[in-house]
């Protein structure tokens, strides 16, 4: 029997229950097809376990310097089937309430694989061998993507990994290689350096992190290579003269000359390609662009019935970015008309030891918008939190409208600085000057005190710098 919805959401990701439970809350009766496990990539092998590793990782590498804070521990150990342990429990706690969550907003929950069959028609093939037909007054795609890889690194999940196979090593190697100096590339270095592997970096552009500013990619090179990460830019893998034999050697171009890597495993960090196989787009009127979907300003496809959101659709391939738009999505369809997503404003975070994070444009960026820019700069060693804390390193850089005097954008690194971000993202949505920002009380002492002094550098005025 055919179930009918006003909204049926293909794929249970971040971006799609966000959308489910905002479709509920609009009195719009919605289902959500998952053939995995509700919560998707970020909540089972993304975003949430990846920060608890993260989170042992620092744990561990804080207890081992504890003599710097006049703990003494003797002899430190790290017990990795715990550290796992504890990743699963985390999860699965996020899971139960996920699930909650769709009884709670009375949403149907499809164990399957959703396919478009008709203008408005579903078919699930159930995950124990049944099927289940649904119509739809609305379809959002909310496929998600999985990780990239380069031609002759075939992953095998104990030589050579993507970090879903890294998620769970059942223990660490003495060595790895990772390509790529992306966000997720200098995640996985920072955790497994942290937890005492050594780790080799290989990133084909000219720095880490080229989707930063450039003075953040500089400065987190730098404390990475003052932990003892070794990062090569400018290397060009030769993914073809890979070889596995009790560990890995490849070669790569750097400098005009060939040279050889080895360690006992290899991660391979490149990016994340869109899943839109196998889902019946090929008989609908939806465009793909190098794999991504295109949309409208509302996520709406050519297929007028039909929505795509979050990493499917390329973009800034975020959860946080997925929820915004599946929520953009659901109210079009209830026939509401939400404002358009303005990716300036969108905090980008990497959750690295130390952290780096920004919203905005940077200095390089906002030039090339011709703009004409002032900045202020402000660094942590001055700021009295940060030393109790014992990680002086980083600052916090602020992009000024020389004229208007407005936020452009702010970058940073140093400790917590994922948590300070969103002062910045909410000075940019008020249209906040630097001066208001610097006129702002912050508490003292605090980490965020270096955001106000950074807005009181804009003009010369900063108080301890």
């Amino acid at each position: 029997m055919e179930q009918g919805y006003d909204v049926v959401v293909i794929g249970g990701g971040t971006g799609g229950y966000v959308s489910a439970i905002r479709a509920s809350q609009l009195g719009l009766k919605a289902a959500v097809v998952e053939k995995g496990k509700l919560g998707g990539t970020c909540l089972h092998a993304g975003c949430i376990p990846s920060k608890a590793l993260l989170r042992s990782a620092e744990v561990y590498a804080n207890t081992k310097n504890g003599e710097n804070f006049g703990v003494i521990a003797p002899e430190v150990n790290l017990d990795f089937s715990k550290v796992q342990a504890r990743k699963e429990e985390i999860t699965e706690r996020l899971f139960k309430g996920v699930q909650h969550l769709m009884k709670k907003g009375k949403i149907d929950v499809y164990e399957g694989t959703g396919v478009i069959t008709g203008e408005k028609d579903v078919s699930v093939k159930l995950n124990n061998g049944g099927e289940e037909f649904l119509a739809a007054r609305h379809i959002l795609l909310a496929t998600g993507s999985r990780p990239r890889t380069l031609p002759g690194l075939d992953v095998d999940g104990t030589y050579v990994m993507t970090s879903d196979e890294a998620l769970n090593m059942e223990e660490l190697p003495a060595s790895i290689l990772v390509i790529g100096g992306g966000v997720i590339g200098m995640e996985w270095a920072s955790m497994l350096n942290d937890f005492g592997v050594k780790v080799t970096v290989l990133e084909y552009a000219k720095r880490i992190l080229p989707a930063e500013d450039k003075d953040v990619s500089r400065e987190l090179q730098r404390l990475m290579k003052k932990k003892g990460v070794k990062i090569i830019t400018g290397a060009k893998v030769l993914s073809e003269t890979l070889k596995k034999n009790h560990g890995v050697s490849i070669q790569a171009e750097h400098k005009g000359k060939e040279k050889e890597f080895t360690a006992d495993r290899l991660l391979v960090s490149v990016g994340r390609a869109p899943v839109t196989d196998y889902i019946g787009l090929e008989d609908t009127k939806v465009q793909i662009d190098h794999g991504f979907i295109q949309v409208n300003e509302h996520y709406q496809t050519n297929e007028a019935n039909v929505y795509a959101i979050g990493d499917v659709i390329g973009g800034l391939q975020l959860a946080h970015v997925a929820s915004h738009e599946g929520m953009i999505a659901v109210e079009h369809m209830a026939g509401k008309n939400p404002s358009p997503l303005d990716s300036a404003l969108v905090a980008k975070c990497v959750y690295s030891s130390p952290e780096a994070a920004s919203v905005g444009l940077a200095e390089d960026e906002a030039k090339e918008e011709g703009y004409e820019v002032k900045t202020g700069k402000f660094s942590f060693r001055a700021i009295g939190k940060s030393l109790v804390f014992g990680v002086p390193d980083g600052f916090v850089k602020l992009v000024v409208d020389k004229k208007t005097d407005k936020l452009l954008g702010a970058h940073m690194v140093g400790p917590h600085v994922t948590d300070m971000v969103t002062e910045a993202g909410l000075a940019q949505v008020l249209e906040a000057t630097a001066m208001d920002i610097g006129s702002t009380i912050h508490p003292h002492p605090t980490l965020a005190e270096a955001i106000g002094e950074a807005a009181l550098a804009v003009h010369g005025q900063e108080i301890h710098g």
